[in-house]
């Protein structure tokens, strides 16, 4: 079933467990990632980024994506990640995308309140969720999922003490944050700051998301879960895992592109039930939040509310 961000991170931040958000540009990827999901009943994310929108323009994807999602027998939830651009964003939210990250990290604190808090009043007219990023994280070299190579990414962690009037503010429904976390294969093994999730975790009251995760070791999400992640983003490894079964079955010339699609999906759904086991979100496709449906009464009174006072002011 197409749900929003709401009804599936609210009950892991609740329960102490993590959905997945796995990036599938075509569809061997999504059938993959819709099959794991199905195969241990577990709630799940797919989407695309806007940096992988030259693999997969984003109305060719949606024409896969919506309609698996509402027809699997669990919660998906259809999320644009990455969105850089207001046109990409609103585009995705017309094309019927359940969830959208609007990422304005790279602009000033006041310019990322001012654009998400506008993004985020019209994704909910929508009935989606949004989530917004504070801090930036950057990207390992030869990522397909980032933009930027940080030199230092210390600089750009996310401050703990900003987090929740970023929150208050934008009125996001999760927030991204940068811990020590990148996009792409590590080169080397990456440090976390733990203490700083656990701190934001207990400041703010949506739920945490931890980019870059293909790379970590299983302690690592472990850990990250346990202090407050409710949302881990995958790509890289189910990337790989579908390449290199391809490069494994195709042994000769007399293979054609049939014979390699279903190994493909075969890959990406083994990699994508191991990190659902992970993140224990494996049995929780039943967990999901009344509450969390396509707008709450709060979210349409602010609605009303807003274009009442356009209108007055005209």
């Amino acid at each position: 079933m197409l749900v929003n961000m709401n009804e599936v991170l609210r009950p892991a931040k609740k329960n102490h467990y993590a959905v997945g958000l796995f990036n599938a540009v075509n569809l061997e990827l999504a059938r993959g990632i819709i099959n794991a999901a199905e195969s241990t009943r577990s709630p799940v994310i797919m989407g695309t980024a806007e940096i992988l929108l030259p693999y997969g323009p984003l109305e060719e994807v949606s024409y896969y994506l919506i309609p698996m999602a509402k027809k699997a027998s669990v919660p998906v939830v259809v999320h644009l990640d990455h969105g850089l651009t207001y046109d990409t964003c609103i585009k995705a939210l017309e094309l019927g995308f359940s969830s959208i990250m609007y990422d304005c990290s790279t602009d000033s604190y006041e310019e990322n309140v001012r654009k998400v808090k506008e993004m985020a009043d019209i994704a909910h007219s929508y009935g989606a969720t949004i989530e917004g990023e504070l801090g930036h994280v950057g990207d390992n070299e030869g990522s397909a999922e980032g933009s930027d190579h940080l030199v230092d990414p210390s600089k750009f962690f996310t401050d703990p003490k900003l987090a929740k009037d970023f929150v208050d503010k934008t009125g996001v429904d999760a927030l991204a944050i940068a811990v020590g976390n990148a996009h792409g294969a590590y080169k080397l093994p990456p440090k976390l700051d733990f203490e700083r999730i656990r701190t934001i975790a207990s400041t703010v009251d949506v739920p945490l998301v931890l980019h870059g995760g293909s790379g970590l070791t299983d302690n690592d999400f472990r850990q990250a879960i346990k202090d407050g992640i409710s949302k881990v983003n995958i790509f890289t490894d189910i990337n790989v895992a579908a390449v290199e079964a391809e490069f494994k079955k195709f042994s000769s010339m007399d293979k054609g592109l049939i014979d390699l699609i279903p190994a493909a999906v075969e890959a990406v759904k083994q990699e994508s039930m191991k990190k659902m086991k992970l993140f224990s979100s494996d049995g929780k496709a039943d967990n999901t939040s009344a509450a969390g449906g396509a707008m709450d009464i709060d979210a349409i009174t602010k609605l009303v509310t807003a274009e009442i006072a356009k209108y007055m002011n005209k």
